[in-house]
């Protein structure tokens, strides 16, 4: 029995439980992508920095999925005005775009819903005065609490954002009087429903250290985000970097995918996935895989190009995937896919070892919260 009408690309949540499940379920999502981070970071695929800021988003994320949990938490008993959770439950299982938007757009006005709001302290006690006074359930004043703590959460901040603007750390100074900065930034990607998070290395040959120059931090932010765009490809957006800024040499650039998330409960799947969640038949909680897509570009050398009459600049030449000339394709250096899942439905999976799943990395979440990475 599925908790959404499946003819629909884009469902909305109506059913009170239903709705508490899906938070429920992508409340240990995301903490089980904390823990991959980790295992990255100890087999050297990511360095410490690297690790903690791909950590910090997935929180964000995390804490994003906590406030519209406690938006829709009374998601079919009250003020149906409100309007349900939409999901995209073809593409990603994420929240749409318009949720995270108007998450966004909320934060411009919560001082002012916070201060016509009762306090949760009156809240509650005028809920308890109509359990025990009135005798019947506080629904309305439910409802308001609700509203309350989801506004309280988009005040506390540190949220996944529609936009989330590049940030900047000095990794070294190099003998060359250069010096080399790790970048990040993030996005949700309207065109498919995901969150994407970028992380690049670069050299800065400029005078002044990159994220204390005021003429061109500001300019390096505008760009990269107009750029992050997931139908964009990596050597695309690093080239055109490169080519806007002569002082600045991007030595890589990666972006991840997280997502989408499969359930049987809530999103249609496809291909062999739908199969292997359907066979599973794990318990509520333990019924879903999320993919996780990191693409990688890495600089192969350097060329001097002409500039004006007597200058030259630095260009960046990036290796392209080699095999089978896919990199053109690609535009990234290499794609590595994989996929995080509880124990169970690895089980099927391993047993039926469908076409195509043979190089995607696993996670296996166990009974008891850990994570083993398989290949």
């Amino acid at each position: 029995m599925t908790d959404l009408d499946l003819t629909k690309d884009h469902a909305g949540i109506e059913d009170t439980h239903a709705a508490r499940r899906y938070f429920a379920k992508f409340a240990a999502i995301t903490g089980h992508l904390t823990r991959v981070a980790a295992e990255m970071q100890r087999e050297g695929r990511l360095t410490k920095l690297e690790a903690r800021v791909l950590g910090t988003y997935v929180q964000m994320i995390g804490a994003t999925f906590g406030a519209l949990g406690l938006k829709y938490l009374m998601t079919g008993r009250a003020e149906r005005s409100l309007g349900v959770l939409d999901i995209d439950r073809v593409e990603s299982g994420f929240p749409t775009f318009r949720e995270v938007l108007t998450m966004s757009n909320d934060s411009q006005e919560v001082d002012k819903h916070l201060e016509g709001m009762m306090s949760a302290d009156a809240l509650k006690d005028a809920m308890i005065g109509q359990i025990v006074g009135e005798q019947m359930i506080p629904t309305r004043l439910q409802f308001a609490m609700s509203q309350r703590l989801y506004y309280e959460a988009r005040q506390a901040g540190g949220l996944f954002w529609a936009q989330n603007h590049p940030q900047a750390q000095w990794l070294e100074n190099l003998p060359d009087g250069r010096r080399r900065y790790l970048i990040w930034w993030a996005v949700f990607d309207s065109q498919v429903n995901l969150p994407t998070l970028y992380l690049m290395t670069l050299e800065d040959s400029g005078r002044r250290g990159l994220p204390v120059d005021d003429r061109r931090w500001p300019e390096v932010q505008r760009h990269l985000m107009a750029q992050a765009v997931g139908g964009l490809k990596l050597v695309t957006i690093a080239k055109g970097f490169d080519t806007d800024f002569d002082d600045l040499h991007p030595k890589s650039l990666r972006r991840f995918h997280v997502g989408p998330m499969y359930s049987s409960a809530f999103t249609r799947q496809r291909g062999p996935l739908r199969e292997v969640l359907e066979e599973a038949r794990a318990p509520a909680g333990q019924d879903w895989a999320l993919s996780w897509t990191e693409e990688a570009l890495e600089s192969e050398r350097v060329e001097q190009e002409r500039s004006g009459w007597f200058g030259t600049v630095e260009r960046e030449i990036f290796a392209l995937d080699p095999f089978s000339g896919r990199g053109v394709d690609t535009g990234a250096t290499r794609t590595e896919r994989a996929i995080i899942m509880p124990a169970r439905p690895y089980q099927v999976l391993a047993e039926k070892n469908p076409p195509g799943f043979g190089q995607v990395r696993k996670f296996v979440v166990s009974d008891g919260g850990q994570v083993v990475s398989y290949r």
